[in-house]
């Protein structure tokens, strides 16, 4: 029998994951966190055989926990992606559960799952799968780069133009688009708006942060490697960027 964690920060998705998949009878399900940064504490003891695991999470999304694990178990996202990415999950030889997820769908993927684990778990390359889905959403006759986004206060929705966003960020399990004047909640996780914001303008510099270059005043050298930006707007705002993303900030800034 496997032994599955499962991750959802929905807590009604997650319990009814667990009961579709103990009336299985196939999986044993060894843990469960409505938390990704909670699951990310617990699955390296666990050691599941299979990670159920949401992608739209606040905080940290599906994504940046796998990015963060050790070791990476046999995955089946559950996703509300549209139909234009899902091939680049087919194509890391993992598998997905589009909500709401259907028995029979859960029934196949078990059975992919059994399948590959008997073969030995497949090595999953999150950075590839994540350019595969940002490619499938960018290209040709598919959904367009975004050029606006919503906040919703109450009963109010205002929208936000792009073009005024200095840089966007992750804290408290919540994301913000930031102007010069505020910043707005926004309804969207960073793995989720990195996908859809023009690489071109926006480029992801912290697992949390996502700069718009267009408000860019200049970068400063730190110990260890990383660097430091520097935003237009009259707080003169720094930005730390990690040393693993140095080198893709200075290229698109032509440096």
């Amino acid at each position: 029998m496997m032994r599955a964690y499962l991750v959802d920060d929905e807590p009604p998705a997650l319990a009814r994951l667990r009961r579709m998949l103990r009336a299985t009878g196939r999986v044993e399900v060894a843990g469960a966190s409505s938390d990704p940064v909670e699951a990310l504490q617990h699955l390296p003891r666990v050691s599941p055989d299979l990670l159920f695991l949401d992608i739209h999470m606040p905080g940290l999304s599906g994504f940046e926990l796998l990015a963060e694990l050790p070791a990476q178990p046999m995955v089946i996202f559950t996703t509300a992606y549209d139909h234009y990415a899902l091939e680049a999950f087919e194509a890391n030889s993992v598998d997905y559960l589009l909500k709401p997820i259907e028995p029979q769908r859960l029934d196949r993927a078990l059975q992919k799952a059994e399948r590959l684990l008997g073969q030995g778990s497949p090595s999953l390359d999150v950075p590839a799968l994540i350019a595969q889905i940002t490619s499938a959403l960018g290209s040709p006759g598919k959904p367009a780069w975004l050029t606006r986004v919503a906040s919703r206060s109450g009963d109010r929705v205002q929208v936000v133009d792009l073009r005024h966003v200095t840089h966007v960020f992750a804290k408290d399990k919540l994301t913000f688009a930031a102007t010069a004047e505020r910043a707005f909640v926004v309804d969207r996780t960073i793995a989720e708006l990195e996908g859809r914001l023009n690489p071109s303008r926006f480029v992801r510099i912290h697992r949390g942060v996502i700069v718009n270059l267009d408000h860019v005043l200049d970068l400063h050298a730190e110990f260890g490697g990383r660097m430091v930006v520097r935003l237009k707007d009259a707080a003169r705002t720094p930005l730390i960027v990690s040393r693993d993303r140095v080198r893709t900030l200075k290229e698109r800034l032509g440096l």
